[in-house]
């Protein structure tokens, strides 16, 4: 466990004895004999739960308690008979009480009791503040492709292990949705996902969210505030965008990393990152460490373990499902069924997506409004980007020899192939010759089956 507990009870024998059993049980516990000695311990750590005497030889507890209580849960301890003390503490916001004397059974049962109806408060009350900031998203990977299923299983393999990820693919390929997968496959999934878009907070404002700030850290700072991190306690952080951020975030993210311990932005405790991070970018990070672009230190400890997500023209076969999904699943309209006539699905297929997954969704939603009221999705009403030939643009053909004529024909012809699905009639346009001439390349070449099935 990596809650701490800090006991406050001037009987040294039962302090030590509390202690004592807390720390058996797996709990990081400290005790100290008063309030004043409380404060102290208190500005420079921050306790998961104070288990607290409610008479102290320096003040009254329950009189302190309205300071303390929405910073921790508190467990009172009361003599036997004192139910008036139990009463009060209860109505100025103490998680329990204890009666003297106290059993071991009752001390822990009550202490994890605590301690769980804390967290699952401070879990309901970020879950709230994220669906009122959050629109349709989708949860889940869709499809499959080959492709798709290694991901699947590079994401199985990893999710049990509490090591960080770095997740890298062009934009719009859904690298969010592998690092949910990853949180919902792993011990953590009955805790907090908390996505941090790096590129879109400045300096001063992303290191307030990401680490949380106390009161007066900074003009404006009127109250301590709880940064993502604490948001995510006990379940995953992910950094989508990280190689967006600032060099000086940069040593800080490090020192999560390697230590497990943040500060708050104008604090000077130190508190426990119980958080499994999850990072995404589109860019080259080991290219950006070669070349001082970023930390090469933060970069090997992110990279613990990479998966790599491919964009939508790997995984064509796909395209289908996941049209299909967006026109089921589209928030704005439910007047009509919509359907994408074969045709229209050819186009979608053919076409390269240079936006990816998040291009198609836009797509789609763009053709249920063009669509009108007709039940059917047509290929007229597919919008694509600026340039409509950009499927046709980049012709790739590597090779680590000099070519002859004859082996360059046969890969364009595969890549053709393999674009439109086997559809010879759409290949054959293409290259400007006849159905024919196509089908007789094939047997030419050897090309394999898979790409001559017909739709």
């Amino acid at each position: 466990m990596s809650e701490s507990i800090l006991v406050i009870e001037d009987d040294t024998t039962l302090n030590q004895l509390i202690v004592r059993q807390l720390t058996k049980a797996g709990y990081q516990s400290s005790g100290v004999p008063s309030w004043s000695a409380a404060q102290k311990h208190l500005h420079s750590n921050e306790p998961s739960l104070i288990v607290m005497d409610a008479r102290l030889p320096d003040g009254d507890s329950l009189e302190q308690l309205p300071s303390i209580v929405d910073e921790y849960p508190v467990i009172i301890l009361t003599a036997y008979g004192s139910v008036k003390d139990a009463v009060d503490a209860m109505k100025k916001g103490a998680a329990d009480y204890l009666l003297k004397p106290i059993s071991p059974e009752e001390l822990l049962l009550t202490v994890e009791r605590a301690i769980s109806t804390a967290a699952l408060r401070n879990d309901h009350q970020f879950c709230k503040r994220q669906l009122r900031a959050t629109t349709y998203k989708e949860r889940t990977l869709i499809g499959h492709s080959s492709v798709l299923e290694a991901i699947r299983r590079l994401i199985e393999a990893v999710a049990q292990d509490d090591i960080s990820v770095l997740v890298q693919g062009e934009s719009g390929t859904g690298k969010e949705l592998v690092a949910r997968a990853i949180h919902e496959y792993s011990p953590r999934s009955s805790r907090n996902f908390v996505a941090v878009d790096c590129c879109t907070l400045q300096e001063k404002l992303f290191e307030s969210e990401l680490f949380g700030h106390e009161k007066g850290a900074f003009t404006g700072a009127d109250r301590q505030k709880k940064g993502l991190i604490e948001g995510a306690a006990g379940g995953t952080l992910f950094l989508d965008e990280i190689g967006e951020i600032d060099p000086s975030i940069q040593s800080k993210l490090l020192r999560v990393l390697e230590t497990g311990i943040f500060r708050r932005l104008g604090g000077i405790k130190d508190l426990v990152a119980d958080v499994r991070i999850v990072a995404a970018t589109n860019r080259n990070l080991e290219e950006m460490a070669n070349t001082d672009g970023f930390r090469a230190d933060l970069y090997y400890r992110l990279n613990g373990f990479n998966i790599t997500v491919p964009p939508l023209r790997d995984r064509r076969e796909d395209i289908l499902q996941l049209a299909e999904n967006f026109i089921k699943n589209h928030n704005f309209s439910r007047r009509i069924d919509k359907q994408l006539t074969p045709a229209a699905v050819r186009k979608l297929t053919a076409y390269d997506w240079p936006g990816n997954i998040r291009e198609l969704k836009n797509v789609v939603e763009r053709a249920i409004i063009l669509s009108r009221d007709k039940k059917s999705i047509q290929p007229e009403h597919l919008a694509f980007g600026p340039s409509k030939s950009y499927q046709r643009a980049v012709i790739n053909l590597a090779f680590d020899h000099d070519p002859s004529l004859e082996e360059l024909t046969a890969k364009y012809l595969m890549q053709q192939l393999k674009k439109f699905s086997g559809r010879r009639s759409q290949v054959a346009e293409v290259m400007g010759i006849s159905e024919r001439s196509v089908y007789r390349m094939i047997k030419r070449y050897n090309l394999t089956a898979h790409m001559l099935i017909e739709h």
